[in-house]
């Protein structure tokens, strides 16, 4: 039986009667560690907002609340329903009326935002300035690239690993904790014979970074990690929270879980909200074990596990605790559907090879709209690599069938964006060797050397760009070279909002935009829309530091959708978390894509793709097609031009017992397993000379 909504009685909270009985005990728990297993699609959300209105309506005044997310957005609607449900609650009650009046969430973001918050605030008793300027990922992948340069490692005979390869390498040392050899060998073991120049290459990057002023997102963490073990702002911050609240815990790395132990020592106020079946983030450097282990830091912990589903069908949810349920290391869960309609079986389609899997895809959502009036925006394409969605985006295009893509290219990391955003990086911070560099490379004639020397000007200058009025520059980069300096002089002599600096950046920007790139009547709506974006913003520097812990990942994020338009969404599984459609189609289910070939030989990493294979069918609220194309085309010598077809593997996590829950369909020309052709015997082997022998005298 679904769950009953809880009876509000004396001495407990009224507003609450629409949870059910574990969300309640989670959103009115006392202030031991509590450890909050919720399952996909259990009211995650909602339980959060109820604790912190609960917290509130008890006493706690908001500013002495700390909510850490994974997005700004899901903070900033987690503290709206929460006012709203305050609010309400309010209308019976004068004190806690009284009690809301000009007081406000003041500690809720991501852990990267509130650390900068913090360091802003306490920054000087680590080292850094008050006005340092946080670089995103690209940016730290451009200075990595530029001490590459500097330091001769992009001119070795054997090619050294590129700025991206660097980077991720950095990044994992830090966010994992382990030492680079480790990381080395685990991870990049071609990389292990320059192991001594990346040794050089990081000192040089830490060092430079502390000369432009300048910290990356894993630098926020480990600063904030500085300030917990300063004797004075440490007990400060200790002092600052009565509750503390993190979202998502299972995607949390080594170094967030290490701000936790030191913030909340005893765990007194902690609640930690996840699922260890939705942990599918190590890439970014989380790990699992920090939710599977939560109960070893913290002996006093109760576990609160929510497992009522609000959002699939029971057919669905067997077939996904099915996958679950082969795992070896879990907390024990079993999702039960709170709609007790069992709803059609999800079902496993086998195709002969991936395009039939497209034609099968595009004719299946086309007849879901015409005779089940699914619309297109409640339906979706879920796939574990973006390349594998590209014979299908080239038949919706043939077929004028629209679509949005979720998973690639983020917004900000786009070319044209980042050449904007870097004038106002460089304004902000003329110590910002990056932005300067890309912004001065935009204009004819000027290489990198010739911008480092102007650089060199610029620190010489203390930072005034009216320095470089009197430089000379290459011939040609005469006609831009003077309205250029004279656009960056007034900007930083006259103090705007972000949005009328973007609005004059534009004027001399977009003119170059046809020379510099490709699709420029895009890319200038894209300029467009950044402005839009900063017109909420008083100040460059707040701007510039959402923009870089937390940027939309699209165009679409900036603006309200049209409730008229209706697009097929395709997305990365990765991208889908959090998500959730009527229709739910998972394609190329076969082992090399789902699990991955880079897991093989990793268990971690196999079971993190049974969690991401997990994450994909619990999207599904009425209809799931899991599809399995029988056979891939392997591209062999393209100068011999030719190739030849392969049989696959079906998912190894989906197994007898799991394909038991779907129903299992094999289109024309495909098969289900068992029914594979037989393999030929040597004499039997194909006749590759057939043509050859029939045609040749034709034209001999």
């Amino acid at each position: 039986m679904p769950p009953k909504k809880t009876q509000t009685i004396r001495g407990q909270s009224a507003g609450f009667q629409n949870l059910n009985p574990a969300q309640r005990q989670a959103a009115e728990h006392d202030q031991r560690p509590v450890l909050v297993l919720a399952g996909a699609g259990t009211g995650k959300t909602n339980t959060l907002v109820h604790r912190l209105a609960y917290l509130v309506q008890q006493g706690c005044p908001p500013e002495r609340i700390c909510l850490l997310t994974f997005t700004r957005r899901a903070a900033q609607e987690m503290i709206s329903r929460a006012k709203s449900l305050l609010e309400k609650l309010a209308r019976d009650d004068s004190k806690l009326r009284e009690q809301l009046t000009g007081e406000r969430f003041a500690w809720a973001g991501t852990f990267h935002a509130v650390a900068a918050a913090l360091l802003r605030r306490y920054g000087s008793a680590v080292g850094l300035p008050a006005g340092f300027v946080i670089h995103d990922r690209s940016d730290s992948e451009d200075l990595m690239d530029l001490l590459r340069d500097e330091l001769g490692l992009n001119k070795r005979g054997n090619r050294f690993p590129r700025k991206e390869t660097c980077m991720d390498i950095y990044s994992r040392c830090i966010n994992h904790q382990q030492h680079l050899t480790y990381i080395l060998e685990e991870f990049f073991p071609w990389c292990l014979r320059w192991e001594e120049e990346l040794k050089q290459l990081f000192n040089a990057y830490q060092a430079r970074k502390r000369q432009m002023a300048v910290v990356d997102f894993d630098d926020l963490l480990l600063y904030w990690i500085g300030l917990l073990e300063h004797p004075a702002v440490g007990e400060k911050l200790r002092s600052m929270f009565d509750y503390v609240l993190v979202d998502e815990y299972q995607d949390t790395n080594p170094i967030q879980a290490e701000i936790l132990y030191r913030l909340c020592p005893d765990g007194t106020g902690l609640m930690v909200v996840g699922d260890d079946f939705q942990a599918i983030y190590s890439f970014r450097g989380a790990t699992v074990k920090n939710i599977l282990e939560f109960q070893d830091h913290y002996p006093a912990t109760d576990v609160v596990v929510l497992d009522w589903n609000y959002r699939s069908t029971q057919a669905i949810l067997d077939a996904a605790n099915a996958v679950m349920a082969e795992a070896p290391l879990r907390y024990h869960k079993t999702l039960k559907a709170v709609h007790q309609t069992p709803g059609e079986r999800p079902q496993l389609i086998y195709c002969a090879d991936e395009m039939q899997q497209v034609q099968y895809v595009v004719g299946e959502i086309l007849r879901l709209r015409e005779e089940h009036a699914i619309p297109l925006r409640e339906q979706a394409v879920l796939f574990r690599a973006a390349w594998q969605s590209l014979p299908l985006e080239a038949e919706l295009l043939r077929r004028n069938i629209p679509f949005h893509k979720y998973g690639g290219l983020k917004f900000i990391e786009t070319a044209h964006v980042k050449d904007v955003l870097a004038f106002l990086r460089l304004l902000e911070n003329p110590r910002d060797e990056v932005a300067g560099l890309r912004i001065l490379k935009l204009i004819p004639g000027i290489g990198t050397a010739t911008a480092r020397k102007l650089l060199g000007i610029l620190a010489r200058a203390e930072g005034r760009v009216v320095a470089w009025l009197d430089t000379r520059v290459p011939p040609a980069a005469g006609e831009l070279w003077e309205p250029f300096v004279k656009l960056l002089v007034d900007l930083q002599e006259h103090s705007r909002p972000p949005a009328e600096e973007i609005s004059k950046i534009a004027d001399f920007y977009l003119p170059l935009l046809p020379a510099l790139y490709d699709n420029p009547i895009e890319r200038a709506r894209d300029v467009e829309q950044l402005q839009f974006l900063a017109s909420a913003y008083k100040e460059r520097r707040a701007f510039l530091a959402d923009l870089a812990l937390d940027p939309p990942s699209s165009t679409q994020q900036l603006v309200p959708p049209d409730l008229e338009e209706d697009y097929l969404v395709l997305s990365t599984i990765h991208s889908a978390k959090g998500l959730e459609w009527d229709v739910v189609f998972i394609i190329s289910a076969v082992d090399g894509c789902i699990p991955s070939d880079y897991a093989e030989g990793n268990p971690d990493q196999m079971e993190e793709e049974r969690r991401l294979l997990y994450v994909a069918m619990t999207r599904a609220k009425r209809h799931l097609r899991v599809c399995v194309p029988v056979r891939s085309w392997q591209r062999g010598d393209l100068s011999a031009g030719y190739g030849e077809w392969s049989l696959t593997k079906r998912s190894r996590f989906l197994t007898e017992a799991v394909c038991e829950c779907f129903d299992e369909i094999a289109l024309d020309d495909a098969w289900l397993p068992g029914e594979y052709p037989e393999e030929l015997t040597d004499d039997e082997q194909r006749d590759d000379d057939f043509i050859d022998r029939y045609s040749s005298d034709l034209w001999a």
